[in-house]
């Protein structure tokens, strides 16, 4: 692996002591575009200010897994979030080619189940050693901030309330060894107390306060995701849709800094 995507790692045992992470380093710039070019642009713009962007299914399957590398010349972390569900050994699969990119962290979908979680995460740890390189995190997707309490109801079928539901997917994903999971910044708390505070959170539905919801639902503004104890917080729109996305970046970091 070549010195930048060495250098795009860092220590993750040092990502892990969040009490002591600038405030640019929380935050996650989804690069929710179909267009390459389009993409690298907001990473080059934000790039001097935030070094966490987040490779979607959007961009993934329209440009493929070259647009990792373009993201490592840049020095940026890259976190791949394509919610891997399937049969233990089709994700076993993604987990090997996800690991071989070097990025910083990917995730699955808890609701794959406890087998295969532990299958994925023990395919990527055999990669990461037989690379020697650095272990990915790997993180579990609960419920998506776009779902309320009558969608889990009523279409999804698990009858309990929605955080009762986030906090059970969470010890489902740590008893499989996974380093935390995507959740509402409102669940943070109740995933701590669960899970430890040790187990990483990654929270998306962040909006800022003059800004739209769009399709989410669960959602807080960056200074309460941080308050409530958030690692990570994703956040798309209101940098990648602004005429200045760096100076967008600049007032987030501003709000909860």
């Amino acid at each position: 692996m070549d010195n930048k995507m060495n250098n795009n790692y860092m220590d993750n045992n040092n990502m892990n002591d969040n009490n002591n992470m600038p405030p640019a380093d929380k935050i996650i710039v989804a690069l929710d575009t179909d267009n390459r070019e389009t993409a690298l642009l907001i990473a080059k713009q934000i790039a001097p200010v935030i070094k966490t962007v987040k490779v979607g299914m959007e961009l993934y399957y329209s440009v493929g897994p070259s647009i990792i590398e373009d993201l490592h010349k840049l020095d940026l972390r890259v976190f791949v979030d394509l919610k891997i569900h399937d049969i233990p050994n089709t994700a076993a699969g993604a987990a090997k080619s996800l690991t071989k990119t070097g990025v910083w962290m990917w995730n699955v979908h808890v609701a794959g189940g406890l087998k295969m979680m532990e299958k994925a995460r023990e395919s990527a740890q055999e990669v990461a050693k037989s690379l020697d390189i650095p272990m990915p995190l790997l993180i579990g997707v609960t419920q998506l901030t776009s779902t309320d309490q009558s969608t889990l109801n009523e279409q999804i079928g698990i009858n309990e309330p929605i955080q009762e539901t986030v906090v059970r997917y969470a010890k489902l994903a740590k008893a499989a060894g996974l380093d935390g999971v995507v959740a509402s910044a409102q669940e943070v708390p109740l995933i701590k107390d669960a899970c430890g505070v040790e187990f990483i959170t990654v929270t998306p539905g962040i909006r800022m306060t003059d800004s739209s919801v769009d399709d989410q639902v669960r959602i807080t503004t960056p200074k309460q995701a941080v308050e409530l104890g958030t690692d990570y917080m994703v956040i798309g729109r209101n940098i990648t849709k602004a005429d200045n996305p760096y100076q967008a970046a600049v007032k987030i970091i501003n709000s909860f800094a």
